[in-house]
Formats: C-alpha cells, structure tokens, sequence
C-alpha cells in the first residue's frame, strides 16, 4: 500500500526495526556492520553485495555420446561470480553428482558418458559468488546413447485433447526396426499402445481425450526382428480434459475505492493456472478484464475509480495448467459509486513495538465527520476503538504495550456528514513487546555419530522468545556462519561443583565466552574432572511462531580444539537440559534478555 504524503514521520526506533527485520528475511545473510547514537543521528553501513548470482547450464542436445562438454553461464552484479559447479543426475532421481567446479569463466565440464548407464539425465550449474549467496539454475535433459537407445520424449507435465507424441532413436545402424508409443495410468500394470509400427521421425497423434484424466505413465519399445528393447517410463505426466471449477465471489454494492474482488476456483487434475476477474457494464455483453491472478488467493485490490459511476456485473474465467477454462456465473446488478465515502488505513509498517502511529487517509462528498482507528486479534470480530480524530490528517498515537503480543487486525472506519460508515480494509500485523528471554535448547545427533556420545556435526539450538542482535552475543557478528568453540566441563570441576550429572556446556570466542550463557547438560558426556573444547560453526536464523519471530541461534560441532575423544564419555541416561541465559544477550532494540532458567522441551533424550 502507497504511504500517504501527510504521513507522520517514523521514529529513529521504528527506522532501525525496520532496517533489522529487512536483514533477518533477505535471502541468505551477508557482512554487514551496524552502528547508530542517540542524539538524532544514524548510521548504516551495508554489506557490498546482497545479490546471489544468476546461471544457466547449456543443453548438450538431445542425446550425448563418449565424452562431450558441458558449458554453463554464471553473472553476478555484486562482488562476483567466485566458481561454478555442473552436476549431473539420473532423469527425475534427485540425486546429483558432480561433474567439476570451475572458478575461470567460460565454465565447462568434460563429461565422460561411457562410464554411464545409457538413458535420460538432467544437468544442472551452481554458482555461488563472493558473498556467499548460490544460486541453482533450470535443469536441462539429454540422453546417454552409447549404444541402441530408445528413448520416450516427454511429451510435457499437462496434456489436453490431440497431443503428439514421439521418441528418439539412437545408434541402430543399419538395423531395420519400428517402434512403439504406449501408455497406461500411473500405478496401472497394463501398458496400452497409443501408436505403432512408427519408423522415423517417430512421432504420431494421441487423442488424450479418449482416457480418463488423470497421472499417466508413457514408454516407447524399439522392435528389431524378435528382439524388443524399451525405454526408460516417462512419469508425472497429467491428462486434463476436465475444465475447473470457478465461482465469482459478490463484492458487495455500492463498491467504492479501492476493494477486493475475488473468486474461489478449484481443479481436480493439473490444478487452477490462473483466475481472471472480469467486468461488464450492466445492459452490454462487453466483458473486459479487471485482473489476472497466478496464485491464491483468487483475488487482487482494484481502484474503482477506474470504472465509470454505473451498474456493473462481474464474473470469474478460470483456466487449469492444461488449458481448460470455466466461466463463473456473473454476480449482476453492483453499484460503483465513488460519489460516496471512502476510508483507506496506511501501511503500519511489518511489526509494531511500545507506541506506535497509525494513520488513514478518509474522502467524502457528504464531508468526514470523523475517523475511528480500531483493532482486533487477528481474525477476530470484537473490536477496540485506538482513537477517534476529526481533522485530517487522520492519526492516532497507539500504546501497543496495553495489549498482548499477538498479531492483530486494524482498520479504519470513517463516519460521512450523512451518517453513513464506511470501513476500511484490513491490515494485519504482529505486536510484540514480549521481554527478551531464553524459549528452548535442543540438542541434535549428527549423522553417523553415537547417541549419547559429543561427536561432529552434533547440533545445540538456542531458541529466544523475540529477534536478538547477533552483534549483542559476539562483537561485530550479524548471524551469518561464524567460528567458535564449544567448550563441555565436567560437572565435578571445582568452578562448578554440580557432580558427575551436571556437566557444563558453553561457547566461547578465543578465550572469551560469548553470550549465549551456560547449558546444565544434566548428564555426564566428559570424563572426571576433565575439560573439552570442540570447533564449531555458530549461525542465527529467524523462526516464526504465531506470527512473532525469533532468533534461534545453532552450533554445529566439528572437530576437537582441546582435548580428546577419550576424554569423552557414552551418557546413558535420558534428561532435560537447563539453560541459563545471559544478560548480555539483547534484542533488535536494546533491551537485555533475561537470565530466568529455561529446561529443555519435549521428551527426554541422551542429548547428542
């Protein structure tokens, strides 16, 4: 939603809020140094590139044979592409092998095929810049044909009424032979020919429309003498001749401003592709376009200023990934009017915190006797009144900490000089003032590793209750992938003095801990009176919980920094961790976490 000229200007806090939560959902972190004062002033450094790359991989054609080149092209308008990885995978698998990284454009790969079953595989490129951002491109398909291959072309992920169908031939010589087109539905034990006797090109017409819809499989067999080869079965390919089902939802009368129109739309096969919601003056079979939808909600916000005063109806074509479309029945006989009142509520920006400003944008031609600015818990329908304001510009100062942190529903609702009131489309978003504290710790078991036993790739996740400054835990860190180590302490240990089943865990930065505080691992993984440091990669992530985020901060353990493995022992009893806080620990504004003890959750475990 546009922010009104007359908007009152954002607070130093809500700016820098702002600026934080815009780094927590950027895709991927980057370096970044944050500084600010107190006296009016502030100052943002951002990292030089926040951009991932892009990158394509060049199709080698249809088929391959011997060893044979793959190139791909990778571009980054930040601080560059840093190298190129091409893979391969079996058609559809999922499981990607690569073929080699490389850091010089124009990146390429030699591919040695004889080594490799004949058949379909995709290729891919990753590319990955000087940021640390990657990025995956398309897969594309071709065909290891080293020796007679017969391969079903596939004929697409959603077919309608005649489609062509066709296979490829390779390396038959001068042997006579013919080929096959077949089909069954997926799951089926029973192939059906779609066409045979085909001699190349290989291709031929298959009336879809002639099966059931539904998830279909396709081969092709090659017929030379008595011997038949087949090729691999094409799967997920969709036969939609079914149109969907498209209702247009009533938007009410008289309409005005700016409203939402919908439709609700199904089908049952390929799936809704688009909704296009279309309007007709009343008395003419002239239908033109309000908008096209690609994904639901079936809806869109439209200015209806852009229509002239008048009687309208309204209607709904919705048309499914196949090409099959419905025509809803139009909803006839709605007024736009935009003679009348209309009341709009400004963007209150992606989370509200202590006091906040709210304001609505209200035109009348009876004139505005006022604006009420309301609120509800989201989805709710009891609403409380903000403040009511009779000059423009419409504004309300709210005290969000006189509410629970939730998310909640605002609107506006003006009040014309006739007696009329008109409300305003919803805007939703979460209030948190929720104080700073620990939320849960979990501990993981790497793969491979024995449970009970601290070995790599073991996980701990510290959970707070709100977004935490990275910069608050370790100078200078903004979340994105850092080194520390883990240290565990014998529970016996003089500094300590919490027995056998009170070994320690922190983390510490060289020499200094960080401030995540101390975990009671309520259970003895190191032996008596002995001290272990593993390396360790610490990373902060936002997590969302009933529309609130939060910081959960996880440590992945590696390799030994001080000690040993025989240092370490086998826990074999099942506890719940207690973690401690620390105060140096703050959120995005300032406000120190608390040092309450937090027990771990959910059911009890060896830990690691």
């Amino acid at each position: 939603m546009s922010i009104d000229a007359k908007r009152r200007p954002l607070t130093l806090l809500a700016v820098l809020a702002l600026l934080a939560v815009a780094a927590f959902i950027s895709p991927g972190f980057s370096s970044a140094t944050f500084t600010s004062t107190t006296q009016g002033t502030a100052t943002v450094r951002a990292a030089a590139d926040w951009t991932p790359p892009t990158v394509a991989v060049t199709s080698p054609g249809t088929a391959v044979q011997g060893t044979v080149t793959i190139e791909a092209q990778a571009s980054d308008s930040g601080l560059g592409v840093k190298d190129v990885t091409i893979e391969y995978a079996p058609a559809g698998s999922g499981t990607w092998t690569a073929l080699c990284t490389d850091a010089t454009a124009p990146y390429s790969c030699a591919w040695t095929t004889t080594a490799l079953a004949d058949g379909r595989y995709d290729l891919r490129a990753r590319a990955t810049d000087r940021a640390g951002y990657e990025t995956t491109s398309d897969s594309v398909r071709t065909a290891v044909a080293n020796k007679l291959l017969v391969v079903m072309n596939d004929p697409g992920e959603t077919l309608r009424g005649t489609v062509q169908l066709s296979a490829g031939v390779f390396n038959t010589g001068t042997l006579s032979h013919t080929v096959r087109l077949q089909y069954r539905l997926a799951g089926a034990s029973t192939w059906s020919t779609a066409c045979s006797s085909l001699t190349s090109p290989y291709t031929c017409s298959w009336n879809s429309a002639a099966v059931a819809s539904g998830d279909y499989e396709f081969r092709a067999q090659l017929t030379a003498g008595s011997t038949t080869t087949t090729s691999e079965v094409v799967t997920d390919v969709t036969v939609d001749n079914v149109a969907p089902t498209v209702t247009m939802t009533d938007p009410g009368t008289p309409l005005s401003g700016t409203r939402t129109f919908a439709a609700t739309a199904a089908d049952a096969h390929s799936g809704v592709a688009t909704v296009e919601l279309q309007y007709a003056l009343s008395g003419t079979s002239t239908w033109k376009s309000l908008c096209t939808i690609e994904a639901e909600p079936w809806s869109c916000r439209v200015a209806t200023s852009t229509l002239a005063n008048g009687t309208y109806s309204f209607r709904a074509v919705a048309t499914d990934e196949a090409g099959n479309t419905t025509t809803s029945t139009a909803v006839a006989n709605r007024a736009v009017d935009n003679t009348v009142s209309s009341v709009s509520l400004d963007d209150p920006g992606a989370m509200l915190r202590r006091t906040a400003t709210l304001t609505a944008v209200a035109s009348s031609t009876a004139g505005v006797t006022s604006v009420r600015i309301q609120y509800a818990p989201t989805g709710g329908s009891t609403w409380s009144d903000v403040c009511t304001d009779t000059t423009s510009p419409y504004a309300c100062t709210w005290d969000t900490t006189k509410v629970a942190s939730a998310v909640y529903d605002l609107r506006a609702v003006l009040l014309d000089g006739s007696g009329r009131t008109t409300i305003s489309a919803l805007e939703t978003v979460p209030v948190d003032n929720s104080p700073l504290a620990g939320a849960d710790v979990q501990t993981a078991n790497g793969s491979g590793s024995t449970a009970g036993l601290v070995g790599a790739n073991d996980t701990i996740t510290f959970t707070y209750t709100a977004q935490v400054n990275p910069a608050s835990i370790m100078a200078g860190w903004n979340g994105s992938a850092t080194n520390v180590q883990v240290r565990i302490r014998d529970g016996n240990l003089p500094t300590l003095l919490r027995g056998s089943k009170g070994d320690t865990l922190d983390v510490l930065n060289g020499s200094s801990a960080v401030g995540l505080g101390s975990v009671n691992l309520k259970a003895d993984h190191v032996r008596f009176l002995r001290t272990v440091s593993l390396n360790a990669t610490m990373t902060a992530s936002t997590a969302t919980v009933n529309g609130l985020e939060r910081t959960v901060v996880t440590l992945r353990l590696g390799t030994f920094a001080s000690g040993k493995a025989s240092d370490l022992t086998t826990n074999s009893t099942a506890a719940a961790m207690v973690w401690t806080p620390s105060n140096a620990a703050t959120d995005l504004f300032g406000n120190r976490s608390s040092t309450s003890n937090v027990t771990e959750s959910g059911a009890l475990d060896r830990d690691f």
